[in-house]
């Protein structure tokens, strides 16, 4: 019997032409799987006369539609289309990539996947580079953590941090990151990694949804280390497996194959405009 392929890649399309309506108040996690819920449909509806064919590289009985796709041992659900790519010159473009690491993932995976995720986006865009790349480390959120003197990370996790951080600096390195940042790290955990790095983060993005105001603090120091602080409303697991497998048993026959599937990262990207501010690609 034909081995299935181990790795699975989920996409959302660019959201921003898919026509679904984003609620204001969309956490950012319903987002993510109403996207994929929607691009399935989509990719479904365009194939519904073929779904009863499979994968020509797969064994007849997989049951496989003809819109999910294997290429090198992955499975792409939507399958590959053509790159639409950008309207504009490159130059014309804010990038804006944040990567979630998401949590019970090896450590020591990590470094692949950020380049193959950025890869994907890079791919996506049909660009060489991105203006910013924000990583999101597992089971940290910031909560007016400068105040309190239990925040003070481990060892072990700034050894994590570490290891990770030089490939985004190698990915500086290549070009194809322009700035580095990180999220939800407050004084304590910068003072742990900035000595650290060669490449410094010009970015810091926090979640202020419970602590409201960004500590003093963390402000003056961001000011002395010349870094940017900007917010955000992400959760803080965007992909809880438990969400993931729920999407996919929606449709029992269509992904019945697809069994103990745990999400390794999502990867989030915005292509803006500049002069005129408009959002072109999102996904």
């Amino acid at each position: 019997m034909t081995a299935y392929p181990s790795t699975v890649v989920f996409s959302t399309g660019n959201i921003i032409t898919t026509g679904r309506t984003i609620a204001p108040l969309e956490k950012s996690n319903q987002e993510l799987i109403n996207s994929l819920r929607q691009n399935f449909k989509e990719a479904s509806d365009i194939n519904r006369s073929s779904d009863t064919k499979v994968i020509s590289s797969l064994p007849a009985h997989s049951g496989i539609a003809s819109w999910i796709q294997e290429k090198d041992e992955t499975l792409y659900v939507p399958g590959l289309t053509e790159p639409a790519g950008l309207n504009e010159e490159r130059e014309e473009y804010d990038i804006t990539v944040k990567l979630f690491y998401l949590p019970d993932v090896p450590v020591s995976e990590r470094c692949t996947h950020t380049r193959i995720a950025l890869d994907y986006v890079l791919e996506e865009l049909r660009v060489a580079y991105i203006d910013l790349l924000i990583v999101s480390f597992p089971n940290i959120s910031f909560d007016a953590e400068d105040l309190s003197s239990n925040t003070e990370p481990s060892n072990e996790e700034v050894e994590e941090w570490i290891q990770t951080y030089k490939t985004l600096e190698a990915l500086h390195s290549q070009g194809k990151i322009r700035r580095i940042g990180l999220a939800e790290f407050g004084v304590a955990r910068l003072e742990k990694i900035l000595p650290n790095t060669n490449i410094k983060p010009s970015v810091d993005q926090i979640n202020v949804r419970d602590c409201c105001v960004v500590p003093k603090p963390l402000i003056r120091f961001a000011k002395e280390q010349k870094i940017e602080l900007l917010t955000h409303n992400d959760c803080t697991n965007i992909l809880p497996s438990s969400s993931l497998h729920n999407l996919l048993q929606e449709d029992g026959t269509l992904f019945s194959h697809f069994k103990n599937i745990d999400p390794q990262w999502v990867i989030k990207y915005t292509a803006v405009i500049q002069d005129r501010g408009v959002v072109e690609n999102k996904g």
